[in-house]
């Protein structure tokens, strides 16, 4: 998670995250995100890992990227998260790292 730190306090440009084909181009679809940003926004982006949804949470607060987080939605419950093992998260950022650098190089400035 340290390769994502140097986004942690940057402008977020929005309009940027409204794009699905460009989301698409980075492994990601937005789940739910609202109209405008509020002062504080949690936007929840999915991608696909070995069959897994992963939802990756972003915090925004004031327009700047707060938090970043991994979980994995339970399957009997979608409502309720559960974070990814130290392993399945190691795994992820290997396999799709490079694309959520990508992703948060071009929504933050």
């Amino acid at each position: 998670m340290v390769r994502f730190k140097k986004y942690i306090g940057k402008d977020c440009i929005f309009e940027n995250m409204k794009s699905s084909d460009r989301l698409h181009a980075f492994g990601l679809v937005c789940k739910e995100l609202p109209d405008t940003l509020g002062d504080f926004e949690e936007i929840e982006l999915c991608a696909d890992f070995a069959g897994q949804e992963i939802i990756m949470g972003v915090a925004i607060l004031e327009g700047k990227l707060k938090r970043i987080m991994f979980v994995l939605p339970d399957k009997e419950n979608p409502d309720v998260f559960r974070p990814l093992t130290e392993t399945q998260l190691k795994d992820f950022l290997d396999q799709r790292g490079v694309q959520l650098i990508n992703f948060f190089e071009y929504i933050t400035q």
